[in-house]
């Protein structure tokens, strides 16, 4: 099968590999109908986070069962699923407490390398979530969404205790930081102040829900914030990027006693004691857990009641995989999705 590889800082090639098998009697292959670009694949294409050797790349996906090992019981071949990227028994005392991605017994789904023809799904039976029936074509764009993407924006958008009466600040504007301004929308928050400098980023937010934009940052977009606030601060942040910079900015720009959700991969992030101490904000974050809110977010989707399938605004054959890679690098593309 023809799969993605990084080699080394933004050499990324499509080349044959071996097809994945089952490998244990939880596991499931499947035949992927679509794949993406995620922003944390951009560390190691940078050069940011190391890689140790060739790595098959990608951790999205939704497609077709097409084999299951003799112990999955929920999940059937010919069943059109989407799954998390951290794969989950989804019985263990964490899961059931609503945090798969830290599950006993997790996995990394994305090992195999989701951009590519097929992938063999660890945990099925607790990983996957199979919508109603096959999907209309322009369905599958948001259902691959809901595997990474928008679920990590929407955990944010909950870990920020996003909701009625609400004000929400969302800090970064890729596509994570966009659906979880579709997300707290969709929560209820009453203002949603979206920081973005980019013109077709800004048009999206204000489609998916943002009712402001600010476009400076750091202590700039801090004290735009308060301004906008009554000098208070938002009630709830999202963090969606992962620097020092954009931590702090999310930090600071909640008020006492408000909640930030910090969701975005965390690079050379260092928090002062002294100041979070003072700050008087709660702070959750992480890995999604995707598998938390799947059956409510493919409901919606399958209703058609959200469109996140909109934050892809490039897509290729995955034979130029290398060119959806530079286009998200370059920022002239929110998302890249890849159709094998």
């Amino acid at each position: 099968m023809r799969g993605t590889v990084l080699y080394a800082p933004r050499d990324i090639r499509v080349e044959e590999r071996a097809k994945p098998t089952i490998q244990a009697p939880t596991d499931a292959i499947i035949r992927i109908s679509a794949a993406c670009v995620c922003g944390s694949d951009l560390w190691p294409y940078r050069g940011i986070e190391p890689i140790e050797g060739p790595t098959p790349m990608g951790h999205e996906y939704a497609g077709v069962v097409e084999e299951t090992g003799s112990d999955v019981r929920n999940i059937k071949v010919g069943d059109f699923a989407v799954g998390s990227f951290m794969a989950s028994d989804n019985t263990c005392p964490i899961c059931q407490a609503g945090y798969q991605s830290r599950c006993v017994h997790v996995e990394y789904a994305g090992a195999g390398g989701a951009q590519a023809e097929y992938l063999r799904v660890p945990l099925a039976d607790g990983t996957l979530v199979a919508t109603p029936g096959r999907p209309d074509e322009d369905l599958i764009p948001s259902l691959l969404a809901a595997s990474d993407v928008l679920g990590t924006g929407w955990f944010g958008a909950v870990a920020a205790e996003a909701g009625s009466g609400k004000t929400v600040a969302v800090v970064g504007d890729g596509a994570v930081g966009l659906l979880a301004v579709l997300a707290a929308r969709q929560l209820g928050a009453e203002r949603i102040i979206a920081m973005s400098r980019h013109e077709p980023r800004q048009k999206l937010a204000s489609e998916f829900g943002a009712t402001d934009i600010v476009t400076e940052r750091g202590d700039e977009g801090v004290a735009k914030i308060k301004e906008l606030t009554g000098g208070l601060g938002a009630h709830s942040v999202i963090e969606a990027v992962g620097t020092q910079e954009s931590m702090m900015q999310a930090i600071r720009s909640a008020r006492p006693g408000g909640h930030v959700g910090h969701v975005g991969v965390a690079h050379g992030v260092e928090l002062p004691g002294q100041e979070l101490f003072y700050a008087e904000v709660h702070l959750l974050g992480g890995p999604a857990p995707v598998r938390r809110f799947l059956p409510e977010l493919l409901g919606l989707i399958w209703n058609r009641e959200i469109d996140p399938g909109r934050v892809f605004d490039l897509e290729l054959p995955l034979d130029q995989a290398a060119e959806g890679y530079r286009a998200m690098d370059e920022r002239r593309a929110i998302k890249s999705l890849f159709r094998p």
